[in-house]
Formats: C-alpha cells, sequence, structure tokens
C-alpha cells in the first residue's frame, strides 16, 4: 500500500496506488490521519485515481480513516474511483456512507462550497 499526502486548496489529499489491501501500512495511514487531526486539518480527499485493486482490508482501512475524521468532526470524501473499486463500494453499500466525486476538482469544490 503506497500513498503521498499533499496539501491543496486547504484540502489535504491523500493519494493512493497500486494495490489497497491493508497489511502493515495501515496502522501507518491511521497515524497520519490522527497527526492531520492534531494539526486541524480534517478535510480530506482520498485520490483512489491509481488504485488497481483493492480488498476487503483496503475497504477497512478506508472506513476506518472515515469513522476516525468524522468522530474528530472532519470528513473524509473519495475521488477518482475506477469502475471496479466503484462497483465494490455499491455492493458493500459503502457508496452511501461516502461523498464520492469523479475528479478531483470536484471533490476540492464540495469543501469550497462548505466554507
Amino acid at each position: 500500500m503506497k500513498y503521498d499526502i499533499s496539501e491543496r486548496y486547504n484540502c489535504v489529499i491523500i493519494s493512493f496506488k497500486g494495490n489497497l489491501m491493508g497489511g502493515p501500512d495501515a496502522e501507518t495511514f491511521r497515524e497520519e490521519l490522527h497527526k492531520l487531526i492534531d494539526e486541524d486539518k480534517k478535510e480530506v480527499i482520498i485520490d483512489l485515481g491509481k488504485v488497481k485493486f483493492m480488498n476487503s482490508s483496503g475497504l477497512g482501512i478506508l472506513m476506518g480513516g472515515y469513522t476516525t475524521m468524522k468522530n474528530a468532526g472532519g470528513e473524509m470524501v473519495i475521488c477518482q474511483a475506477d469502475k471496479k473499486i466503484e462497483s465494490l463500494l455499491m455492493v458493500t453499500q459503502l457508496i452511501k456512507v461516502f461523498n464520492h466525486f469523479r475528479t478531483l476538482e470536484e471533490a476540492v469544490a464540495h469543501f469550497d462550497e462548505e466554507e
């Protein structure tokens, strides 16, 4: 599980790459989210545009992150999921939990509208 964290447009963008399948990096990701919360950075966009495969552990990572941000008074949205990942979100009904946007720009605009 690889990811990059960047900040743009008053949002934190976490871009995952490759396979999102959990493992030891899941704890590192959770720690990163807590650091962001400590820095009062609570508007997070998860960019799934470069994710090739996601399993149930990957879904668990996303749900854990979503819950962490929500409990801290923030929000985590996803963008650019391909058709396979989008169908996985539909089957698991998580499409109803996450705000999902086709593009990064739409996700950023979502946070701009809230201000």
